[in-house]
């Protein structure tokens, strides 16, 4: 894996990585008005969620149940000094997938979060306490 990512005179940065495909990230650096684009922690949460939501895919459809919608909100906490890492993030996944029961689907969010997930395990290493909670629509 391979990527840059680059400064041009102006904000946002843009990130690339090995098959051309870009990120930008922003931020009020400029002071010219609100950032357009996410910024690098804001990344990294949705990062969180889209790397849970691979797995809870992926796993469900072994189960051969049909994942028709997966929403996942995500409000975290950070440190009040530098490094601002994460301290707490507190994830709330919502299902809508005929014949999944609950309990299937808390079972799917344990094994992405304690095992598969390597963006939970990334943040779960510095420290940062992560729950979350499941609903079926």
């Amino acid at each position: 894996m391979q990527v840059t990512v680059a400064f041009d005179k102006k904000l946002p940065l843009v990130g690339l990585n090995d098959k051309k495909q870009k990120t930008l990230f922003d931020a009020s650096l400029d002071f010219s008005g609100p950032a357009k684009h996410a910024s690098p922690m804001e990344v990294v949460l949705e990062s969180l969620a889209a790397c849970s939501m691979m797995d809870i895919i992926t796993i469900l459809k072994k189960m051969r149940k049909e994942p028709v919608r997966i929403e996942a909100g995500l409000k975290a906490e950070r440190a009040a000094e530098h490094p601002r890492v994460f301290t707490s993030v507190q994830i709330s996944y919502r299902l809508h997938s005929p014949g999944c029961t609950l309990e299937e689907f808390e079972k799917v969010i344990g094994l992405s979060i304690d095992k598969y997930c390597s963006v939970a395990a990334m943040i779960r290493m510095s420290g940062c306490k992560l729950d979350w909670t499941a609903e079926l629509i």
